[in-house]
Parts: C-alpha cells; sequence; structure tokens
C-alpha cells in the first residue's frame, strides 16, 4: 500500500491540507487493505494511523500493516482531536462527497472546543482518492479480471438452460448462485433479468414476468470478488428472433464494437460516448439511448471515469471501464450489450468473454 499512500500524499499541496480523514468503505479499502466495515484513517505526510473499535483490531493489523492501529471507542471526537494535535495537523482534508453535514458539524464543534491552539480547520477535498482509483495496478486488474470471468461462466452456464416460462425472478436466482458456486464472495448489484416490455426500462427489477418465445430479454448481471465487482450485460431473444429484434441488435453490436475499436487513451469519456452514439444515432434510434456509454468499475460497480456525453475525463492507460450502448423502445423491450475493457498501449482490450449472438 506504500505507492498508494505515497500517490495520496502527493496530492496533499495542491489540495492544500496537511493530513487527510478518510472514512468511506471503498476509499479506506484501496488506501490501506482493510475490509471492515468501520474505521477511519488519518494521514499525513509522515504517518497513517487507522483508528478503528475492537471488533476489528486483529482484522485491521493484519490487512494494514503499514498503518498505526488505534483501538477507538463511542461517537466521540477526543480521540481525533488529541491525534491531530499530536501529528501537528492544521489542515485537515475530508472526504466531501461522503461525510454527512452533520459528522462535519461535529467535528467543527469538537475542534473549536479542543481550545489549546490546536486550530484545525475542516478542509473539503472532493474525488482526491476516486481519481486515484480510476486507474489500476496490476494486483488490482488480477482481481478485477477474476470477478469478470465469474460473471462470464455464470451467464454462459445459465443461458444454455432458459425456455419459455421461466420468470425473470428464476433467472435471477440461478445467475446468483451460480455466482456464488464458481467463488463470488457476493453479487455486485441486484442482477436484472427484464423480458418482453420489462427490457425497455434499463433497470428494471427482475420480478415474476415469465419469458415468452421471440421476445428479447436483456440480462445484466456482477459478481464482487475480494472487493472488485464486475458488471456484465447480454440481450437474448428466447426461441426465434423477428425482424425487430436482429435490426437493434445489429445496431446496438455495431455501435458497441466501434467503441472498442475507436477509443483511445488521451480522447475524452465525452469522445468515446460519441462513437458509440453517432452509429445509434444514424440507425435512426438516437433518442432511445438515453444513458451514458458507460462507467468505471472497482471497488464500486460506478466510479471513475464515467463515459457519457459531454464528460471531460481524459481516458488514460490503466482505465478499465464498460461500454455498454443500448436501444429502449416502448411496449416491446430493448437490448443492451456490455463488456469490460481497460486501456492499455492507447487501446482498448476488452475482457469479457461472455457469447453472444452472432
Amino acid at each position: 500500500m506504500t505507492s498508494k499512500l505515497d500517490a495520496l500524499r502527493a496530492r496533499f499541496e495542491s489540495s492544500e491540507i496537511d493530513g487527510i480523514l478518510i472514512g468511506s468503505d471503498e476509499n479506506r479499502r484501496y488506501v490501506s487493505g482493510f475490509s471492515g466495515t468501520a474505521g477511519n484513517l488519518i494521514i499525513t505526510s509522515d504517518a497513517a494511523v487507522l483508528a478503528t473499535d475492537f471488533r476489528y483490531i486483529e482484522q485491521a493489523g493484519q490487512q494494514a500493516p503499514d498503518f498505526r492501529v488505534l483501538r477507538v471507542a463511542g461517537g466521540g471526537s477526543d480521540w481525533l482531536t488529541n491525534l491531530l494535535k499530536e501529528l501537528g495537523v492544521s489542515r485537515l482534508g475530508f472526504e466531501s462527497q461522503h461525510m454527512t453535514v452533520a459528522t462535519h458539524e461535529r467535528l467543527s464543534k469538537a475542534f473549536a472546543e479542543a481550545g489549546n491552539g490546536s486550530g484545525v480547520e475542516l478542509v473539503p477535498t472532493a474525488g482526491l482518492i476516486e481519481e486515484l482509483r480510476s486507474v489500476k495496478d496490476e494486483a488490482e486488474m488480477a482481481l478485477l479480471t477474476r470477478a469478470i470471468e465469474i460473471s462470464d461462466r455464470a451467464f454462459e452456464e445459465v443461458s444454455r438452460i432458459l425456455k419459455d416460462g421461466m420468470t425473470e425472478r428464476e433467472v435471477a436466482w440461478l445467475l446468483e448462485r451460480t455466482m456464488r458456486e464458481l467463488g463470488a464472495d457476493s453479487v455486485s448489484f441486484d442482477t436484472i433479468v427484464a423480458a418482453g416490455p420489462n427490457a425497455a426500462l434499463p433497470h428494471h427489477r427482475a420480478d415474476d414476468t415469465p419469458l415468452r418465445d421471440g421476445q428479447p430479454l436483456i440480462i445484466d448481471m456482477g459478481a464482487r470478488y475480494e472487493g472488485y465487482c464486475s458488471d456484465l450485460s447480454r440481450t437474448l431473444s428466447i426461441g426465434h428472433e423477428d425482424d425487430t429484434f436482429r435490426e437493434v441488435y445489429t445496431t446496438v453490436l455495431r455501435a458497441q464494437q466501434t467503441a472498442i475499436d475507436g477509443v483511445r487513451s488521451g480522447m475524452t469519456a465525452g469522445e468515446a460516448d460519441g462513437l458509440a452514439r453517432a452509429v445509434i444515432e444514424e440507425a435512426g434510434y438516437g433518442d432511445k439511448f438515453g444513458h451514458s456509454l458507460g462507467h468505471g468499475v472497482g471497488l464500486e460497480i460506478h466510479e471513475r471515469p464515467g463515459v457519457g456525453p459531454n464528460s471531460p475525463v481524459v481516458l488514460e492507460d490503466g482505465m478499465p471501464f464498460t461500454i455498454e450502448p443500448g436501444i429502449y423502445i416502448s411496449g416491446w423491450g430493448g437490448v443492451r450489450i456490455e463488456d469490460i475493457v481497460v486501456l492499455e498501449d492507447g487501446k482498448a482490450r476488452v475482457i469479457s468473454n461472455a457469447p453472444k449472438i452472432d
């Protein structure tokens, strides 16, 4: 974790802070390796402290060997004010995207009441660690790849046994059970199984709707493995494919492949989105593609970079993200095809291998 600490500390000067408080689960795990559900990191230019309660002391020592582990109890802030005084922190960065107003008010009051010349000022930082997380190292990519392999294989196994009359809920359970059996710690998100007209709803929740011959079926699923999330979408037609399905599916597949072939390191995420969107608009379905082309994946199912229209984020080597164009037609259904790619040597390498319709 030393390299991650160094990368974070290198941003202190530009953020005008001399320490940072990290409490969000994913950022805490990213920086320290600690996967417990309670705790705070306090990091300065020469100190790294993990404060947690008695339930996690042993775990913290094992998972975060680069950190001094501090046992704390109760909901008070004395431990933090004392620690900041010890470390000489006067401008403390905090995760403005994650800290609640109530916590901010409590800490501000505690610092003001501490007196003794502590003078700690809370300084908001937004996306500081999330920016670092967008580029994965070799160890992270190995975990992400394993999560992707699990969801790929689960889809392949379950898709072989789908048949007319099965319900969306049954299919979702089969997918989730199979991912668990293949080694997933959990699912990345609630599995989406959307049959027929339900497939026109990008985030439909699986219910008792039955699969019917000739209707589109969207499956959107993901496995979590040692903290890292996969995300996979495939669209099928149970039984025969009608002309509408073939036209829409072919358009979405062509849009996805165009984006995969054309995305490059150094272009903006908005430009990448435009590669696929142009294909769909040219086919006359522009108003039927209402979401972004993709998003980063890692410790969270949606993280930087957001790959959507007008996004100014510059894509870099080492960034994994989804490419998932879709077309949704009310009353008929929809098609979405999603793979995870990673930028390497300036271009996209597709990691997902689940089968698509030829």
